[in-house]
């Protein structure tokens, strides 16, 4: 439950009136116990395998006529260490004005269009069981933009769509500037998503590349069985030879409720390179079981096969695993409790 907290001591600083504006601190913190099988075998306490742990600050103030302004800033916690790198708030860092036409906001933020489709990942893109699709350290995707102005529309009959621009801030502002446009639809069972970005000369895979990535996704509830799917398609272009490649992702997966308080998931993810014939397959298979609306209980199995000189490895695990061993496989389990307040 958030705990919603007026401003006293901030309105009274700067002599603004109360009413109508508000604070919400809120949070998740997530932990499990994990063993990973790579070239090493490792097992310890990992972050974050049902949900980002994190702490954030949201401010909104009524300024009347259907306008409000808004502030999020929110930063990652690592309870396996007490967040020994020290806390910033990288997660997200915006100020905007949200009216009956939507929303505009200013600074760094997940982009409109990683929102629209990786909300298909049953694994929510966290923890050894989610998809590589967006794990930064191993495709190069970056989900968030800094320097970013974002507009993000109102649902009309189910469709919404986001935009964003990110400034470079270099001599040249071509360099490390992102643009980016997410659409989605809901309406009862189906859910749909697609996006576009591209960011120049921001990210690095073996060399400074610019990056453009489409992707689409979608799922539908049927009660007893959710369906759902996406396809993601990135390509690289080295910017010092001109050269390009490009890594595509698809994912199918299905859940279940079981009882009342427990849900079954499985995914499937197939990841190729299109200039080679690496390539890699990844299974996994997830259990969650909510022992309230704030709290529950997990736990996941992944198995990753590398195949033709592929190098890739489950997202979040140990680093002491050195990768997938020398047949190419990795297996990870963790069980975990996650809570959110």
């Amino acid at each position: 439950m958030k705990k919603s907290l007026i401003a006293l001591a901030v309105l009274a600083s700067s002599g603004a009136a109360m009413a109508q504006s508000s604070v919400t601190l809120y949070g998740v913190v997530d932990t499990s116990i994990a063993y990973v099988k790579g070239q090493e075998n490792v097992n310890g306490m990992l972050n974050s395998g049902n949900a980002t742990s994190r702490l954030g600050f949201r401010g909104v103030e009524d300024l009347g006529n259907g306008l409000k302004a808004e502030f999020v800033v929110e930063g990652e916690l690592q309870p396996d260490d007490g967040t020994a790198g020290g806390l910033n708030f990288k997660r997200q860092s915006t100020v905007g004005l949200i009216s009956n036409f939507g929303q505009v906001r200013l600074g760094r933020a997940l982009t409109a269009s990683y929102n629209a489709v990786s909300r298909y990942d049953l694994f929510g893109t966290v923890g050894l069981g989610s998809t590589l699709a967006w794990a930064g350290s191993q495709t190069g995707y970056q989900n968030r933009s800094n320097n970013m102005i974002s507009y993000i529309s109102p649902k009309f009959s189910g469709f919404g769509v986001g935009v964003d621009y990110g400034f470079g801030e270099q001599e040249s502002n071509r360099d490390a500037r992102y643009a980016g446009i997410g659409a989605t639809y809901d309406n009862g069972p189906l859910s749909l998503g697609l996006g576009y970005d591209k960011q120049n000369n921001g990210l690095v895979v073996g060399g400074a590349n610019d990056l453009t990535t489409w992707q689409l996704g979608g799922s539908y509830d049927l009660s007893v069985v959710k369906l759902v799917g996406f396809y993601k398609e990135t390509k690289y272009k080295e910017i010092a030879t001109g050269g390009s490649d490009k890594l595509k992702t698809w994912n199918l997966g299905v859940s279940a409720p079981v009882g009342a308080a427990g849900v079954v998931k499985a995914t499937y993810n197939n990841y190729k390179l299109s200039d080679s014939s690496e390539k890699a397959q990844q299974f996994s298979l997830g259990y969650v079981h909510s022992l309230s609306k704030r709290t529950a209980l997990y736990g996941t199995y992944a198995y990753l096969k590398n195949k033709n000189g592929a190098d890739f490895a489950l997202n979040g695990a140990f680093s002491g695993a050195n990768g997938a061993d020398n047949s190419g496989k990795m297996h990870g389990v963790q069980v975990g409790v996650r809570h959110a307040f």
